[in-house]
Formats: structure tokens, C-alpha cells, sequence
């Protein structure tokens, strides 16, 4: 069996102030869904410009972080070398003094053993005459003993 068959369906014709507010209405909506559309974008471009000013912030904080460290190793590696110099010369200025004092010591010593051997040299000389006195002496007495024993046998 077969349905029934209806005639179509009359719509409604709207009058064209109908019309006219429809538009307005389609445009209100359109302009209200731009004008939020406008406010989005601006609320997500000001979020962005605030997270990108953070993580700005972020970074000089952490150059300067950084940068300090840097300098805080270099004046220690500095310090350690200048404190190191400083040690080193010390170390050497006690080297210096005991060394001024050894070579005091030694010059006295050296002029002890100067004066010892001046006067071992002098009695050497004194001996040397005296063996020379000893050998004109004993030449003067045998020629005296020569001249005796002569005059004797005579």
C-alpha cells in the first residue's frame, strides 16, 4: 500500500523588515563574534608578551647569575696564583736570611782558619831561619874548629 501523498508545505514569506532585522541581527552576531575574536587575540598576544618578558627576565637573571660565577672563578684561580707567588716568596726571603747567616758563619770561619794558617806560616818561616841560623852556626863552628885544630897542629 502505498502512502498517502501530501501536497507540500507552505512556509511563511517574511516581510522585508523581517528581513532587514535578521541581517542586523546576523550582523550583530558577526560583529560581536569579530569583536570577541579581536579580544582573544589581544588577550593571547598580551600572554605571550608576558611569557616572553618572563622568560627575558629569567635569562638576564641567569646571565648575570652566570656571569658572576665566571667572575667569582676567575678571581679565585687569580688569587690562588698571586697567594701561591706570595708563599713561594717567603719561602725564598727565609732562604735569603739563612743563607746571609751561613755565609757569616763561613766568612768568620774562613778568616779563623786564615789567621791559623798565617801564623802556622810564620813559625814555618821562624823554623826555616832558625835551620838557617842552625847551618851557619854549625858552618861558623866547624871552620872555628878547623882554625883550633890547625893552630894546634902547628
Amino acid at each position: 500500500m502505498s502512502s498517502p501523498q501530501f501536497p507540500p508545505a507552505r512556509t511563511r514569506v517574511q516581510s522585508s523588515a523581517e528581513t532587514d532585522k535578521d541581517k542586523a541581527k546576523a550582523e550583530a552576531e558577526a560583529a560581536g563574534s569579530l569583536e570577541v575574536s579581536l579580544l582573544q587575540l589581544l588577550r593571547n598576544h598580551h600572554n605571550c608578551s608576558l611569557k616572553l618578558r618572563e622568560q627575558t627576565e629569567r635569562a638576564k637573571k641567569e646571565s648575570i647569575n652566570n656571569a658572576k660565577r665566571v667572575s667569582d672563578l676567575l678571581v679565585d684561580a687569580l688569587n690562588g696564583g698571586v697567594q701561591e707567588s706570595y708563599t713561594i716568596e717567603k719561602r725564598i726571603e727565609l732562604e735569603i736570611r739563612a743563607l746571609t747567616a751561613t755565609i757569616g758563619k763561613f766568612m768568620k770561619q774562613t778568616d779563623q782558619w786564615h789567621a791559623a794558617t798565617h801564623s802556622v806560616n810564620t813559625a814555618v818561616k821562624e823554623i826555616g831561619d832558625f835551620e838557617n841560623w842552625m847551618k851557619t852556626m854549625d858552618l861558623d863552628c866547624k871552620s872555628i874548629n878547623a882554625a883550633i885544630h890547625n893552630i894546634y897542629e902547628e
